[in-house]
């Protein structure tokens, strides 16, 4: 179970660029939210807060951008910065909201101090110790009082977004504990406890995974509340449903943009990822066929001076004639082999004939002991590599058993080859690569800081006797567990592709490193790729919402056009009868007035009511009477001009505007309407007879005048007897009318 947690872990670790590419665009997001908050009244806290989503977003994407091209001192030190700067800002909305909801707290002046502390840690122990100071100080601060006052500020909000405003208070106390306690690796309690490798050992995965997950939550907590305060302040059905209905499909389309994302990124990796594995393979085929070459040759050599006639003299008594041409056998063979040593060894292990092309170090020549001259004297071949530090190179030993005519081994013959040659070829290589002895320990390598460390952890024994040879304490390993094959692994502190060949039955081997940065520059293209799908996908949820906003606020003006014109009507119309009103006759007379005056035209009102009608209503009820009127206004109004305006007046009592027309047309016009109405059924109430009054504007006169007017006459009408038709005269003239009487 431990060992798929740490394939976990390795894998989780492999996709630390996504991680940081979305964890930075949650940041943005929020940064963005935060700001369209702002426009719709939210305060300049809030603008506050926007600016640490903006700023802590390009800050993880400083580090996106560390992890592919590599990082530096001074590149360190400004994201580092940048990251400080926007805890800053997280802190200042944290303090004005809480100002702001009564409490007491310093003033920005608080800032310059901390930032001097934090920058004169930075100076004094380097970027990462400054940056964890950061994180307790401001960072751990900032969020947890960012979660305290959106959890006061929740209890103002109503309905859905006061949930979501807890949600997000909730996510900042957790990111709080997640950015601003767990830190990097430190020298100082709690870093040195409570930091990066302690939450990966116990979770199995990056802390960097938590804070991006966590700062998704935030941001789509914050989009949510104030979609809900919009939906809330427009107060729409629809807009409503909206809002709530794009909430789950933004998390939808963000969840399937990412998801896709990721499987792009991690595709596009893969096939970089299997160019790099299958380019290691091969360039450690060939370094090992190159080094097995050099290896071969020593072997073929020592095999054939052990086999030669000249060597056995040397392991006898034979005369000076016989030794002198075995020692020239002995050094024909190491010039030949390219060999740096050349031994014939008694059966004591005794070295009785010696070439060297090189200064022998002390205790070369006992070689009694060795597990090399033992198997050759047990009749096998035997082969090894060392390395003498003093001398800073490797050789190969190559060791066969000298037999004489009986096959009984007698002596053991000895070539020994520098590596020099061979590891001068590959210092110019660009991989990196590391010759290794079976614990693990350096010994060749292209890079120079390498030399002589460990890459995994030694047991104390062998470190100890590590550091008696090589006389140096530095065995920090560059790995964690020994490498067998082939994986990818943390070197260093970075993951790389680690691959191993072993060159002989010994345990030496090559190794050969492939860092990552290619492989992330490969999987750039997928994060570019998923930021731009998600900037159009946002843009078209934007721009959606926004259409959605214009038709709801359209929609609204339109339905309070048409309420207020409904209104209107409902003001100018009369309810029984359907007719206008007073209130239109106002409007529509003072126009006419207007109208008369410039252009000196007639102006008549007919003003009429039923005779006798309250005995209609006594009679017959006032469902008749309300029934008589209906059937009256219908009538009259189809008797009249289409350019002519009928109101009820009142009661019984209606009116008549007539443009244009002069006071006889309109005695004529009521002549003909009243003996029209004589025979006009009316329902249960059946005919009744209409009185009339007649007026004629007259300039200068108020409307209320002309009315005035036109009701004498109309009262001189039903004076005169009802039924009939009378003309009020000029203002200040005879009357001068005629009046018709029923039949």
């Amino acid at each position: 179970m431990r060992s798929e947690g740490d394939a976990m872990a390795a894998f989780l670790n492999d996709q630390l660029d996504f991680i940081f590419f979305f964890y930075g665009l949650a940041f943005i997001l929020l940064g963005a939210t935060c700001w369209f908050a702002t426009s719709k009244g939210a305060g300049r806290a809030w603008a506050i807060l926007g600016g640490f989503g903006f700023l802590h977003g390009l800050s993880e994407w400083l580090d996106l951008t560390a992890l592919i091209i590599g990082d530096s001192a001074a590149f360190a030190a400004a994201r580092m910065a940048v990251m400080t700067a926007s805890y800053f800002l997280l802190l200042d909305f944290a303090r004005i909201e809480a100002i702001r909801l009564g409490m007491k707290l310093p003033g920005r002046w608080i800032y310059v101090i901390l930032a001097l502390a934090i920058a004169l840690v930075a100076v004094a122990q380097g970027a990462t110790t400054g940056g964890i100071i950061a994180r307790y100080t401001i960072g751990f601060v900032g969020a947890a009082g960012a979660g305290c006052v959106l959890a006061w500020q929740a209890r103002r909000f109503s309905g859905a977004a006061k949930g979501f405003a807890l949600s997000a208070s909730a996510g900042f106390i957790l990111y709080a504990i997640a950015a601003g306690l767990i830190v990097p690796v430190g020298q100082f309690w709690p870093a040195n406890v409570l930091n990066y490798a302690a939450f990966t050992d116990a979770a199995q995965m990056p802390i960097q995974l938590v804070r991006g997950l966590l700062a998704c939550w935030i941001s789509f907590s914050v989009w949510a509340v104030w979609s809900q305060r919009v939906a809330s302040d427009i107060a729409s059905p629809r807009y409503t449903a909206y809002v709530n209905e794009q909430f789950t499909w933004t998390l939808v389309i963000m969840g399937a943009i990412l998801v896709s994302g990721w499987t792009l990124t991690q595709y596009l990796g893969g096939i970089y990822r299997d160019n790099v594995e299958r380019e290691a393979r091969t360039d450690i085929d060939m370094l090992a066929s190159r080094l097995t070459g050099d290896v071969s040759t020593v072997e073929a050599m020592v095999q054939s001076l052990a086999g030669s006639p000249s060597i056995l003299p040397l392991l006898s008594q034979g005369g000076a004639v016989q030794r002198q041409q075995g020692q020239s056998m002995l050094d024909l063979d190491v010039e030949a082999s390219g060999a740096e040593l050349g031994h014939i060894l008694d059966r004591t292990g005794k070295v009785v004939a010696s070439s060297s092309r090189r200064e022998v170090l002390p205790g070369a020549e006992r070689f009694g002991s060795t597990p090399d001259f033992l198997a050759a004297m047990a009749g096998k071949p035997a082969g090894s590599f060392s390395c003498a530090p003093a001398l800073e190179a490797c050789d190969y030993s190559a060791s066969y058993p000298i037999q004489d005519s009986a096959g009984e081994v007698v002596g053991v013959a000895v070539l020994a080859r520098s590596l020099a040659s061979f590891e001068a070829d590959l210092r110019g290589f660009e991989r990196p690569y590391f010759f290794i002895d079976p614990d693990g320990v350096i010994e060749m390598t292209n890079r120079p800081e390498a030399l002589h460390r460990t890459l995994w952890p030694l047991s104390a024994e062998r470190k100890q006797a590590l550091v008696n040879r090589l006389n140096q304490s530095n065995n920090r390993p560059m790995m964690d567990l020994p490498i067998v094959d082939a994986s990818w692994m943390t070197v260093d502190g970075e993951r790389s592709y680690v691959r191993r060949r072993f060159v002989d039955d010994s345990g030496w081997s090559l190794v050969i490193l492939k860092p990552p940065h290619q492989i992330f520059a490969t999987r750039l293209l997928g994060i570019v790729i998923t930021l731009l799908v998600t900037i159009m996908a946002l843009i078209y949820l934007m721009g959606r919402a926004r259409r959605v906003h214009d038709e709801v606020q359209r929609d609204n003006r339109l339905q309070l056009q048409e309420l207020a014109q409904d209104l209107g009507v409902k003001a100018t119309t009369d309810a029984l009868t359907g007719l206008h009103n007073r209130l239109k006759l106002e409007t529509v007379m003072g126009n006419e007035i207007q109208r008369a005056e410039r252009y000196d035209t007639p102006l008549t009102i007919i003003m009429f009511d039923i005779d006798h009608f309250k005995a209609v209503n006594d009679t017959f009820g006032h469902s008749a009477g309300d029934e008589a009127l209906v059937r009256l206004s219908g009538f009259v109004s189809g008797f009249i001009r289409s350019s002519d305006l009928l109101v009820r007046w009142g009661g019984e009592e209606f009116l008549i505007l007539m443009p244009g027309v002069d006071g006889m047309m309109g005695c004529q016009a009521a002549e003909k309407c009243r003996e029209a109405i004589e025979h006009l059924q009316l329902g249960q109430a059946g005919t009744v007879t209409c009185s009339f009054g007649v007026a004629q504007y007259a300039p200068g006169e108020t409307g209320a005048q002309f009315m005035a007017r036109a009701d004498a006459a109309l009262y001189r009408a039903k004076t005169g007897g009802r039924n009939q038709v009378r003309l009020a005269p000029a203002p200040g003239g005879p009357e001068k009318g005629r009046q018709a009487f029923a039949a």
